[in-house]
């Protein structure tokens, strides 16, 4: 009876001040910066006992490895929940929901994003703290423009429907992540590195390219609605997908150029 009693006393505190509307914002950056340290620490652990190259490596080496666990883990979980808002929720559909959809929201949308706000402050926290160790400028400017979009979302609950779009993109993440990992236990030259090339090649073109246009369309199809936001969000409905837009075809060349230098050595 007494456990009862806690269980009750824990859903009611969670579902009355962590997950109530004005708290949400603050609960879920705080959360998402604390899930950032406990996953750190939790695949600096794994990665300790289970994988043998990982004692191998240099101290800068480890911490970039357990920096790109958490940034896997995070991709999978913003991208899943992206696709769902996007593609399979009912939220942001014209015909369910009377008004602006720049202006929908839900406290499950709000408190995803913000997750993914501690995770970019924390991530860009170790960039800037380590620099350039674990990236140069151009990581720096993509996560302060990803971080200052989604947070813009969270805190006033506009276009959160084009920040999901664009967190799409997200899932390519644990494919660069694993190029790094296949590169740095020297498989370089492995069919595995080559396979994975071949999946960061159509996961960029389809998540980074194709579906930007696909968001690009989609403002102009409801342009009447989006020029009804404020002007700060407005402007960055406009200007964010576009700086990474940019940001994105030049990495596409370099992926391109890289895969057919290692299409060329296999031949």
């Amino acid at each position: 009876m007494t456990l009862k009693s806690y269980q009750n006393e824990a859903e009611l505190l969670v579902k009355n001040y962590l997950l109530s509307d004005p708290v949400i914002p603050y609960s879920s950056v705080l959360g998402g910066i604390l899930a950032f340290k406990v996953l750190y620490d939790l695949v600096q652990l794994i990665s300790t006992f289970y994988f043998r190259s990982y004692n191998s490596l240099t101290k800068i080496q480890r911490i970039e490895w357990n920096n790109r666990g958490v940034s896997t883990l995070h991709a999978v979980f913003i991208s899943f929940m992206s696709l769902y808002f996007v593609f399979w929720s009912d939220l942001f559909l014209d015909e369910h929901h009377p008004g602006l959809i720049t202006l929908r929201s839900s406290p499950l949308s709000t408190f995803t994003l913000g997750v993914s706000v501690g995770y970019f402050l924390a991530d860009l926290g170790m960039i800037c703290w380590l620099y350039p160790s674990l990236g140069g400028l151009e990581y720096i400017v993509h996560h302060s423009l990803s971080g200052v979009a989604v947070a813009y979302s969270v805190f006033t609950g506009e276009g959160q429907l084009y920040t999901f779009m664009v967190l799409i993109s997200e899932m390519t993440t644990p494919e660069i992540n694993m190029r790094w990992h296949l590169d740095i236990s020297g498989l370089k030259r492995s069919n595995a590195y080559l396979i994975n090339g071949v999946f960061i090649f159509f996961g960029w073109l389809m998540a980074r390219i194709l579906l930007f246009v696909y968001m690009f369309h989609h403002v102009y199809i409801h342009y009447s609605q989006v020029i009804q936001m404020h002007s700060v969000g407005y402007f960055l409905v406009f200007v964010v997908p576009c700086a990474l837009s940019i940001m994105n075809l030049m990495w596409f060349g370099k992926i391109i150029k890289g895969l057919v230098k290692m299409l060329a050595k296999k031949q």
